[in-house]
């Protein structure tokens, strides 16, 4: 898959999960994707400083990235 359609597809993901970020007073963007298979975000807001922002991170970013791109391995903050 090319690059461009891997970023359109993080990106969608993001879309998806962002109006539950911001509904507790945070966001969410896209830093990078590496080799296509690790994807590196960046929390925002209230997001930052969250102590489960890291489960947040593996069960609903991680999640819904991979249902889109199942090829992705990880996703990291940054």
């Amino acid at each position: 898959m090319k690059d461009s359609k891997i970023k359109d597809k993080v990106l969608l993901a993001l879309d998806e999960i962002r109006p539950f970020l911001a509904s507790d007073g945070g966001d969410i963007s896209l830093v990078s994707i590496e080799d296509g298979r690790i994807v590196y975000v960046k929390l925002h807001g209230a997001c930052v400083g969250c102590t489960v922002n890291q489960m947040t991170l593996k069960t609903g970013v991680e999640m819904t990235i991979k249902k889109y791109l199942p090829q992705i391995e990880k996703v990291e903050s940054v």
